[in-house]
């Protein structure tokens, strides 16, 4: 919706003050200089990415238009869901998880959560980990290292959309600077017409320039930030996992480790310390009805 609400910002700003000016919009509608910069946009695209970059930037497109997936009450259910799974394992070992792991939609800690079960980019690397931790034949700095290879590839797999689109918008002004060139030509070469129609011509050839920078700073560049954006808060979830599951592993208590993870969060969604304590003690009173109930 902010996309949206931003791009007729952009458009009323631009093309009203145009207007206000005194210029007629239709000037601006020059269809040959817009398949002129899009095609050379969509062509250098495809040139500089291959065909996984290509569907990994299509998938992406999509999510821009929603609202943030990861926000306070997404990060407090993520740290409560770690808090039962750590209290669980302390209480009877690592190996009471293994029935949890092995099928996460049977499961009474993780089906309490649809949200997160439904992310499965984030219920992959809270298993995986697990199932190493229950392995038993790692130690915790093996675990953090393999960790930050696996978040770091997460985050180069992340930025391939995003340098994608950076990469088109970097161009669109370069680009509109040949739709104008060509303009230029195809004026010059009609230099025998009368003045009124050399300026049309002339003015038609710059709109090229304005098209070319107006696509690129207004609309796509834009895009490329926002999906690093998105980006970053998706790492900042694994990142909060991680901290967790090796606070765990360093002997901390359940409540200690949620609290390391809970000092990783981005200020504007990190809930406060009583905030914390008090979700964490309602999904423990709920988890512990459910059990007396079955």
């Amino acid at each position: 919706m902010l996309v949206l609400i931003g791009y007729l910002v952009v458009f009323s700003t631009v093309f009203g003050g145009f207007m206000i000016a005194g210029g007629q919009l239709g000037a601006l509608y020059q269809p040959t200089e817009l398949l002129i910069i899009g095609g050379a946009g969509l062509g250098a695209f495809i040139v500089g990415n291959n065909g996984k970059s290509i569907k990994a930037t299509v998938r992406a497109l999509p999510h821009l238009f929603h609202g943030s997936l990861y926000t306070k009450a997404i990060y407090m259910d993520l740290m409560a869901m770690m808090f039962l799974l750590l209290t669980k394992a302390r209480k009877g070992g690592m190996m009471q998880l293994e029935s949890d792991i092995e099928d996460p939609k049977s499961s009474p800690i993780f089906s309490t959560y649809p949200r997160l079960l439904a992310d499965a980019s984030l219920m992959n690397f809270v298993i995986d980990y697990l199932r190493l931790m229950i392995s038993g034949s790692m130690n915790t700095f093996e675990i953090e290292a393999l960790m930050d290879e696996e978040i770091e590839t997460c985050e180069h797999e992340h930025e391939v959309p995003a340098s994608s689109l950076n990469s088109v918008g970097d161009a669109f002004p370069a680009f509109g600077i040949v739709a104008a060139v060509m303009g230029v030509v195809n004026a010059l070469a009609s230099a025998d017409r009368p003045a009124a129609e050399m300026g049309e011509l002339i003015a038609h050839a710059l709109v090229g320039t304005f098209l070319g920078i107006l696509l690129a700073y207004g609309f796509f560049l834009p895009l490329a930030t926002l999906l690093r954006q998105k980006s970053a808060e998706q790492i900042k979830m694994l990142q909060c996992i991680k901290i967790t599951l090796l606070s765990s592993m360093n002997g901390y208590a359940p409540q200690i480790a949620v609290e390391f993870g809970r000092k990783t969060l981005f200020s504007s969604e990190r809930p406060t310390f009583v905030e914390l304590e008090d979700h964490v003690r309602e999904a423990k009173s709920s988890a512990s009805s459910e059990s007396a109930a079955s």
